[in-house]
């Protein structure tokens, strides 16, 4: 996350980058579905700009090296629908988004199971949840009851 963060300031402007308006242009749904100024936005537009969402503060912004742009989120960035093992790991799990991204392999460690749900910390200060399907497949293949 660091190498990433340190990429992002080498090519934005040495205070940061100026903020392209105070209005909200873009927004989240609670089931990771995005809008873009209260109009559904196809997944292939909402894939490239999850490329370039960060959380800086608790606040989402899109950015780029010269401008960035507020994105309101109802409740967590990404919506996590599915997940494989990659090729010869135990220990790690590649989850897929409701946009249709697959994230990088996140070790099963740090996936975060509380009574609300199940999470993980992603790149950009971002944060994924668990959709109900992939939820329920999870808690079945890794965690135990007895």
């Amino acid at each position: 996350m660091a190498h990433e963060n340190t990429a992002l300031n080498a090519f934005t402007h040495p205070d940061g980058v100026a903020l392209c308006s105070d209005d909200v242009l873009f927004h989240i749904q609670e089931n990771g579905d995005w809008l873009y100024l209260n109009s559904p936005l196809p997944a292939k537009f909402a894939a490239l700009f999850s490329r370039i969402l960060h959380c800086i503060d608790n606040e989402y912004y899109l950015i780029t090296p010269v401008e960035k742009v507020r994105v309101s989120v109802a409740s967590y960035p990404l919506m996590l629908v599915d997940y494989h093992l990659p090729e010869q790991s135990t220990d790690e799990l590649v989850f897929s988004t409701s946009i249709g991204t697959e994230l990088a392999a996140v070790k099963i460690q740090d996936v975060h199971v509380t009574d609300d749900g199940i999470y993980i910390q992603l790149i950009r200060g971002l944060v994924g949840q668990l959709n109900r399907a992939c939820y329920y497949r999870y808690i079945n293949d890794y965690l135990s009851f007895d």
